[in-house]
This record gives structure tokens, sequence and C-alpha cells, in this order.
């Protein structure tokens, strides 16, 4: 898919205007600020590369962590930068690679899949004037987008847990609540995992612009106030894995409690068993001198020994309060 946005120069100035782009002629009738590919046909690179000049490699979005193939300036000026950006979803949170060429005063982004930072920025553009003067803002915005939208995960993420912590902390919790509590807190776990890569990454994006003197004075003092606000995210982030670990302990504490309750009770049981042993052993032995083997009252006499055997140290546990 080829989303091409134009800038206003009208009355609206500073608004992007998305334009239907449906062949290399479409394309060449306009001047963009904007060219998103997201999962861009071969025809599609085609008509770039005829329009613009420019060469996107099948491999651009590839997993590259080395800081020198993430972002880097060509000697004919083009920038690149690759970015992670969070996708959080109800199916699988994810962090999805996009990568940015700045080429001519024109911003080209390309990714596999629609993102909800791309589409807060459009939105925003399309009603707010003034907010994009050129290419370099539709970056930054959209950076300042994605550290938005990373705090507003963070924030699902707590009041999650906040869930978790009542159902663990305020009530008692069998085997089945513990271990759905912790299949909660693996999940945002996880989640709070990728969020924090993502800021990370955002970071050093924003930092790497910084460096390379393209920022003007107003675009680099937004840049300073995004890297503020992903300095107060990754705090927050460090806060919710000393919580989720927190909640992890006490989930595991309560399962083994559990646990021990089942042990205690076999240990009483196996205690309370060891009287009776004894009298059946004891009666068992083949001596030929044991009166009581003569006795017709013997057989009754040693199962009322071994019951009361059994009962008096339940009595004792019981006052003790170990069976509870």
């Amino acid at each position: 898919m080829l989303n091409v946005f134009t800038l206003d120069k009208g009355r609206l100035s500073g608004r992007l205007l998305q334009e239907e782009i449906d062949s290399a002629a479409d394309l060449a009738g306009v001047q963009p600020i904007w060219v998103d590919l997201e999962d861009p046909t071969a025809e599609e690179i085609g008509w770039i590369a005829g329009r613009f000049g420019l060469h996107i490699p099948g491999n651009i979005v590839d997993d590259d962590l080395e800081e020198s193939a993430r972002f880097y300036e060509e000697d004919n000026g083009e920038l690149h930068i690759r970015s992670d950006f969070l996708i959080d979803d109800d199916v699988t949170p994810r962090n999805v690679r996009v990568a940015f060429i700045l080429h001519n005063n024109v911003l080209f982004s390309v990714h596999a899949e629609d993102l909800p930072v791309f589409r807060l920025l459009r939105l925003r553009a399309r009603r707010i004037p003034a907010l994009i003067e050129d290419a370099k803002d539709v970056l930054l915005k959209l950076y300042d987008a994605d550290a938005e939208y990373s705090a507003d995960a963070l924030e699902g993420i707590y009041d999650a847990l906040e869930q978790v912590s009542a159902r663990v902390l305020k009530q008692d919790v069998d085997d089945a609540a513990a271990g759905e509590a912790l299949t909660a807190i693996a999940k945002e776990e996880d989640l709070n995992g990728r969020i924090r890569r993502n800021v990370m990454d955002t970071r050093r994006a924003v930092s790497f612009m910084m460096r390379s003197r393209m920022l003007n004075a107003e675009q680099f003092e937004e840049a300073r106030q995004i890297l503020r606000d992903i300095d107060s995210l990754d705090s927050h982030t460090a806060f919710l894995f000393d919580k989720i670990n927190f909640l992890m302990d006490a989930t595991v504490g309560f399962i083994n409690i559990n646990q021990n309750k089942i042990i205690k009770i076999f240990s009483v049981a196996s205690v309370a068993l060891l009287p009776p042993t004894l009298i059946a052993s004891i009666y068992g032995m083949n001596f030929q001198h044991m009166p009581e083997l003569q006795q017709p009252w013997g057989y009754p006499f040693a199962l009322v020994l071994m019951v009361a055997s059994v009962a008096a140290p339940l009595l004792y546990f019981r006052r003790k309060g170990w069976m509870r």
C-alpha cells in the first residue's frame, strides 16, 4: 500500500493532505512531503525509483541491531534510520521495524504492517494546522507520538497489575487463581519489556537526529523534549518491573504455601500412623510367651489400643493448630 501525503500551502498551512495514488502517473503529479510504504509491492517500489530516483532494497527492514547499520547518512545526503515501533493489541503485542529514508526533503517510511502511531499522526496532521513544516517535522512528530503511545501502554500495564494485586493480595488464593495471576503477570512483563525496548530505540534515533545537525533550533528543542519524556518512561518501566517481580514472588509464595499445606497433612498423617504401626509390629513378633496372644480379648484389645494411639496425637495436633 502506498500512502502519499502533501503539505497544505493554503489557509490551513501545516496540515497533511493524503493523495490518492493508483498509478505511476498519479505519483508523478504530486509533490509529497511524506511517502509511507506499507508492505509495498515490487511495482510500487518501482514507481518510487522512477519518480524520486530512490533505490529501496528488499531487506531494508531486516533486524540488524548494529547502530552503524541502523543510523547513517549516505554521501549524497540521504539519511537512513531504522526504528522499532510498538503495537499493543489484544492478540500479540510486538515491535515492528520501520525503515526511514530522508531524501531530497521527502520522508520515506517502509514497514510490513499498519502502525497505531502512524494512524495517530495522520489523524492529528489532518486536524491541526501548522503542525508540520517539513519532512523532518513528520519524523519528529512520529517519535513524539510513539512516546505518547508507549506511555498509554504503560498506564494499561499498571491498571492490569492493579487488578492482579486485588486478586492476589486481598483474598485466599488457590492454585487455579495463582496460575491465572502468573499468566497475567507474565503477559504484562513481556509488554513492559517491549515498551522498554521501544523507548530505548526511539532515544537512539532521536539522539542520532540531534547529532547529525539536521534539525533547526525549534526542532532541536522538540527533540530534547522527546528525550526528556523518554527518560520519564524509562524510570516508569523500571518501577513496573519491580512491581511485576513483587507480584510474581507473592503469587509463587502463595503456591508454595498451598503446597506446604498439602505436605503438612501428609506429615501429620504419617506421624499419627506411627504408634498403631508400632503396636501391630509388636504383636506381629513370633515370640512364644506373649500373654495377650492367648487371651480371648487380645485381638479387640490390640485394635482399641491402635485406635487410641491414632486419636491421641491427632487431638494433640488439633489443639496445637497444626492441622489448619
